[in-house]
């Protein structure tokens, strides 16, 4: 590589900083990346606790399939192969009558949503299936959104005109400015709450206030084929950060960045919690933007200045670590399920839960099997809690505890006997894990196409991840960090 290569500068080894780094190290760039953690992954990551390796937060892998997100990932950033076994069955939904409604990648779909939601269900999984196919070949063009110069403007017109000229999507235009209720009507409420339940983890908003275009590609997911991954969900970003070393990029772990040194107009430099100061031309942050703009030093731009001071509009994360005894599961039972307790969604009402496959013996000691439970909750209570009334924290963090175990016990009979570790997580702790500000994980609540906030804080500095288009999803936010990594190469010459 030539020293007169460009100096870029990751912060962050999740998903979308990683995808970014691979390609750009591939593409001739200089790249470091500098994780906190001794772990990559950040939210998709798994670590290991007395014998277990938990998924820390995200469990579902999607977008695996011939000529999709994360095909496109691997040609960009010349992985080989992903270590992923694939599975028709994506997750059994458990309703509050006692019906469980498969959601499967094959034409056994249709079987299913008649089954349980007659006529109303086959029309409204119709309207998603078709508008998803458009909305993914959308994004599949890697379209520059939303515009932040004349020349997005021109890439993204570029992009979408076909989308926008072919007939059969014209109908689907109104959808940009409606949420998915409207494409529900007069639909039963189980249909209404399967739905939702399935738009809240992920679009992390309800049919009432999800948009329905960004709705109807979300919900598409299951369709597209789930993968298990050998090692768990860590295992997608141990072969990106695989893929930057092999290109000549660095990843450099227990590198906690404190500060951006900026001259006028752009990044100069990085500077770490140990005191080591890295030169850099370009600066992506893989971070959520309060934490990129506590990075700052000098004058924010306008994106970042605009932010309230804390989330308002988001979500955090509950999680239960169980280990459990493997005994209970019967042979081949699904290792993904959403059970839906009833209303309001969230807070233990609604859990997911997903377990390690049988086949995969480094996930937890023999005969006993890494699950994950996880629920929506609020992010200011369990801040106001800490800092202010330490047992009340705990309290409400056991009385959630027994929230979700109940919950979950719908989908799996004996689970409090057959536990052998259960490891509780608040916002607090994804906080202190993954160093995100105030524990908010998921990204912005899909609830326009128009408010996303776009990549570009200011020259040659850059975010990547959840926070920006696509949004939520290890696919989403591979395909977001492949957009960056053009727009960066589009700015700056290729040197090596």
């Amino acid at each position: 590589m030539s020293r007169s290569a460009p100096r870029v500068v990751v912060i962050g080894a999740g998903v979308g900083g990683l995808t970014t780094a691979a390609a750009l190290a591939r593409a001739g760039l200089e790249v470091t990346v500098l994780e906190a953690q001794v772990y990559p992954g950040g939210c998709a990551s798994t670590y290991f606790h007395q014998g277990y390796r938990f998924d820390a937060g995200a469990t579902l892998a999607a977008g695996f399939y011939p000529g999709g997100p994360m095909d496109k990932v691997a040609q960009a950033t010349g992985i080989e192969s992903w270590p992923a076994q694939v599975t028709d069955t994506a997750m059994i939904v458990h309703l509050p009558d006692g019906q469980q409604v498969p959601r499967r990648a094959g034409d056994s779909r249709w079987d299913d949503i008649h089954a349980a939601f007659g006529q109303p269900g086959l029309d409204f999984f119709r309207w998603q299936e078709r508008a998803a196919d458009a909305l993914w070949d959308l994004a599949m063009r890697l379209p520059p959104w939303p515009p932040q110069s004349p020349a997005d403007l021109i890439g993204a017109a570029a992009a979408g005109l076909p989308w926008m000229v072919s007939g059969s999507r014209l109908p689907l235009a109104a959808d940009a400015f409606r949420p998915v209720a409207a494409r529900l009507g007069n639909a039963p409420e189980a249909l209404r709450l399967f739905v939702d339940g399935q738009l809240l983890i992920s679009a992390q908003a309800e049919s009432d206030r999800a948009n329905a275009l960004y709705g109807a590609s979300a919900l598409d997911l299951p369709r597209r084929g789930l993968v298990h991954l050998t090692g768990g969900m860590g295992a997608i970003a141990e072969t990106l950060a695989a893929a930057v070393l092999s290109s000549g990029g660095q990843v450099r772990y227990r590198q906690e960045v404190t500060r951006i040194h900026t001259q006028p107009g752009q990044p100069a430099s990085v500077e770490t919690k140990r005191g080591e100061s890295i030169p850099a031309d370009v600066v992506i942050a893989n971070l959520p933007p309060w934490n990129v703009r506590d990075l700052l030093e000098g004058p924010l731009p306008p994106a970042l200045r605009r932010l309230p001071p804390r989330p308002h509009n988001g979500w955090g994360a509950f999680m239960l670590y169980v280990g459990l005894d493997g005994s209970i599961l019967p042979p081949d039972f699904p290792l993904h399920h959403q059970v839906l307790a009833g209303r309001p969604l969230g807070e233990g009402n609604s859990v997911f839960l997903s377990l390690s496959p049988a086949w995969d013996a480094s996930r937890a000691p023999a005969g006993q099997r890494a699950l994950t439970i996880s629920t929506h909750t609020s992010l200011d209570g369990w801040w106001e809690l800490f800092e202010n009334d330490r047992p009340a924290y705990e309290a409400r963090k056991a009385e959630l505890t027994e929230k979700a175990l109940d919950t979950a016990e719908i989908a799996l009979p004996g689970l409090r006997e057959a536990s052998r570790l259960v490891l509780p997580g608040t916002p607090v702790t994804f906080q202190r894990f993954t160093r995100r500000a105030w524990g908010w994980v998921g990204g912005f609540p899909q609830t326009s196409l128009f408010s996303t906030l776009g990549p570009r804080l200011e020259r040659n500095l850059w975010m990547v991840g959840d926070s920006i288009f696509p949004g939520q999803s290890t696919a989403a936010v591979a395909l977001g960090g492949l957009r960056v990594a053009q727009a960066v190469l589009r700015q700056i010459p290729r040197q090596g």
